[in-house]
């Protein structure tokens, strides 16, 4: 039989948070995600010209793995089982570091309008 000590589990210590070291400089992370590769492309492009405009240092654009979803459904409801039609999404993803962003770059990136389909994630780093 167990004595008291092996049955009591050990406590998992806590996570350490990320702390920023002191030399760190503050970056803008971008991921842009669109169905078409081409307005994708033209919204990385419209952000590139906007953070060189106010010559801002920018690392990117990354090209990140397509995600594509795949689907198989039935072409008919009842006698052609086998007879089947297969349909796919891709979801295209970029990544733009901005290195040292000013207040200007930000309000202007914030204020630009891109097409729709594109979605874009801004994270502060």
């Amino acid at each position: 039989m167990p004595t008291a000590k092996e049955t009591t589990k050990k406590k998992a210590a806590p996570r350490a948070k990320k702390v920023k070291a002191a030399g760190e400089i503050p970056h803008l992370r971008i991921r842009v995600r669109a169905y078409e590769h081409k307005i994708l492309d033209a919204s990385l492009k419209q952000i590139m010209d906007t953070a060189a405009r106010y010559d801002v240092e920018v690392h990117g654009p990354v090209p990140l793995p397509t995600e594509i979803k795949k689907y198989t459904v039935n072409r008919a409801s009842f006698i052609d089982k086998n007879s089947r039609e297969q349909f796919e999404m891709r979801v295209h993803k970029r990544l733009i570091d901005i290195i040292n962003p000013n207040p200007k770059v930000i309000e202007a990136l914030t204020n630009m309008s891109l097409p729709s389909g594109v979605n874009i994630d801004v994270k502060m780093m």
